[in-house]
């Protein structure tokens, strides 16, 4: 990738010039910042940046400040950044991406298996004979794995794909289930209303190993595929069939994506897939299970080394007696009792009036870009600006560092030694290839610089900024899962699949074999309603859209937008609609339209896509020029806490002033 070395590198400590005010202004400054920030040396930034952390903290107490932490860095950086913030700020207000992507799934995982994690991994396709594939575009977001599904499709496997928007992937599908958006519990509930009406359940698991199916079973009486053929849009005979071919064929593995999670339901989609495998007995063994497809290189690992507020390492509540007891001792310090905000909820608690005990004053932000991640943007950037002080440590100055006091310049993922975790539980140890440019610093040195300078007497050994030892320290924290797995021994094999307890343990692909990893051993069902988005369509508002990701540019495009090649490919904002919508609006491809919910407005460019239903638009959320998210909804499920960015209400119009640029930061310009 160009971006390693890419001129637009952050190789300075950069600190805000006296006088220049910290709003939404600076957002247009993408080029040239240097009105805006001065370099500075390490030693005056860091302390600037910590004691600035340090004052809020005496002054207003440790509930003023929180942090996010990176899913993009490695294990052992996320570790450290929410021990510096529950050990060194005093609160749990830490959380990182996981928040926007697949925080119900994992909510309803460990309430219905125990584990946040997969069951099986994605190579284990091979062994399926059903593969159902809902939420997800993976061609786009998840390209090998695509390339697996795409494999079993051709050897024979049934390939079932769930989606509002018709993707590239249905091409090899067995059957396409084009559902309603929004109606993901509609027909995921007539599917198991068939299963069990029909008596294909698996009748000896249920007895042995799962709770609360009476409960399941009492619930879905009112969800036929007959009556929910209507609201999902799916013929009643499609539903059926297919809930047969799940229950009755040799295996069948559930992928998911952002699709299911990013919604106000998005827990309740994921208790469906929950019930769906357990009632059937399609889990426990070789292709079969649960998978939700992981979206950040390392947004699995980050999880479970603590980078979220309610859990500890290995996702053990910071309510819980015994877990906080164990961490108080572990870490020699007083431990907050109370979950911390998350992402979304830290918003608007900066946002508080000074008399909210719980207002958020201060913000240490590592690899992460709420400026153009978060939903309802208006409010965010806000936000984000309200700061009394900001440090932000990134690789490039993103919209999020344009609004910092100190930006601390950090390294890359070739440029530093470190573990990550993957979507498929393989814990892998990167080694570094490369040194940062200029005086950009490693993140773990970066984070334990300001630990130091917080009071925190760390004093991790080593090369590499003593990183196996802090690998080693995490690895008792989560003795559970990864005991087995030493530093040593990932030197040794480069790779080893957790749970993995003990030295000769070699690690297991597929679990829940034997038991569930709740507290009796046994799966928990959980009935799902159907709960309607925040807000729906009207007659003001009467289209839905739908964000997500492109196969180019990842996330807020902060890395793939500077690489050269991709931005070639894709280098413009665009509005995707199908070709009747386009014909009644009176637009046709290239048109500029508008785009307004009740929040803010984009004007963009339209592309047609006749695999975008109708009455509903997709813009991907990479542009800065056309920011999907100024328009998406804060409304939160109440589980997972997680935005609804695939379901709002907007209007179109013809017409609007669209960005004139072509490309990240060139001078091209378009008619």
């Amino acid at each position: 990738m160009d971006y390693i070395h890419n001129p637009q590198r952050l190789t300075k400590p950069l600190i805000r010039r006296a006088g220049v005010p910290k709003d939404e202004s600076a957002l247009q400054s993408r080029q040239d910042w240097s009105h805006i920030f001065r370099e500075a040396r390490w030693e005056e930034a860091l302390e600037l940046a910590a004691g600035g952390l340090s004052k809020l903290k005496g002054q207003y107490g440790p509930k003023s400040l929180a942090g996010f932490g990176s899913a993009k860095g490695s294990n052992e950086e996320a570790y450290l950044f929410q021990k510096l913030v529950r050990v060194g700020f005093g609160s749990n207000n830490v959380d990182h991406c996981t928040r926007l992507c697949h925080a119900s799934s994992v909510a309803a995982l460990l309430e219905g298996v125990g584990s946040g994690a997969v069951s099986n991994q994605v190579n284990d396709v091979e062994n399926a004979s059903l593969i159902m594939i809902i939420g997800s575009n993976p061609t786009a977001n998840h390209p090998v794995g695509a390339t697996w599904f795409k494999n079993a499709a051709r050897r024979g496997a049934k390939l079932v794909v769930c989606d509002p928007r018709k993707t590239d992937i249905s091409k090899h599908a067995w059957r396409t289930m084009q559902f309603n958006p929004d109606t993901d519990v509609a027909m995921l509930n007539a599917m198991i209303y068939t299963i069990i009406e029909e008596g294909l359940i698996d009748q000896e698991l249920i007895k042995n190993r799962v709770n609360n199916f009476d409960a399941l079973k009492e619930n879905i009486v009112a969800y036929s595929p007959e009556l929910m053929a209507p609201i999902c849009g799916i013929p009643a005979e499609t539903l059926r069939e297919v809930a047969r071919e799940f229950a009755t064929t040799k295996s069948a593995m559930i992928f998911w994506g952002m699709g299911v999670s990013q919604h106000v339901h998005g827990t309740d989609n994921a208790r469906c897939l929950i019930a769906l495998v357990t009632i059937t007995g399609q889990i426990g063994k070789p292709g079969s299970g649960l998978h939700p497809l992981r979206g950040q290189n390392n947004v699995q690992g980050a999880s479970d080394a603590g980078l979220i507020p309610m859990m500890f390492p290995n996702y053990q509540r910071v309510d819980h007696d015994a877990a906080h007891a164990w961490f108080e001792n572990f870490w020699d310090a007083k431990l907050d009792r109370k979950p911390g905000y998350t992402v979304v909820e830290i918003m608007h608690k900066i946002t508080a009036p000074d008399s909210d005990p719980d207002k958020i004053r201060g913000m240490y932000i590592e690899g992460e870009n709420p400026a153009m991640s978060d939903p309802d943007l208006n409010h965010a950037r806000h936000a984000l600006a309200s700061l009394e002080h900001l440090v932000v440590q990134d690789i490039f100055m993103t919209e999020t560092a344009l609004l910092a006091d100190v930006v601390l310049p950090a390294s890359a993922w070739p440029e530093k030694v470190g573990t990550a975790s993957n979507t498929d539980r393989m814990v892998q140890l990167g080694k570094k290839a490369i040194d940062p440019p200029g005086d950009a610093k490693p993140d773990l040195w970066i984070i334990q610089e300001i630990a130091k300078r917080m009071g925190l007497n760390w004093n991790y050994q080593g090369p590499d900024d003593g990183v196996a030892e802090v690998y080693e320290e995490m690895r008792k924290a989560m003795h559970a899962t990864i005991k087995g797995i030493t530093w040593e021994r990932l030197e040794r094999e480069s790779s080893v699949t957790y749970p993995c307890l003990s030295p000769e343990d070699p690690g297991r692909p597929i679990v829940f074999d034997d038991h569930f990893a709740t507290a009796d051993g046994k799966a928990r069902l959980v009935p799902a309603d159907i709960i309607p988005a925040n807000e729906r369509p009207d007659t003001e508002y009467p289209f839905v859209l739908i964000t997500g990701r492109q196969l180019e540019h990842w996330h807020t495009g902060s890395m793939t937008r500077r690489a050269t090649v991709l931005d070639a490919i894709e280098p413009m904002a665009t509005v995707s609609m199908n070709g009747e919508d386009m014909t009644q609006l009176g637009v046709i491809e290239g048109d500029v339209i508008t785009v307004e919910s009740r929040r803010g407005e984009v004007s963009i460019h339209v592309r047609r896509d006749d695999g975008t239903p109708h009455g509903a638009v997709f813009i991907p959320f990479a542009y800065y020029e056309a920011a999907a998210n100024l328009i998406t909804n804060s409304a939160l499920d109440p589980f997972g806490k997680i935005p609804g960015f695939k379901y709002c209400a907007v209007k179109l119009s013809k017409g609007g002033h669209a960005a004139k640029l072509v490309g990240y930061g060139t001078n091209e310009t378009v008619a």
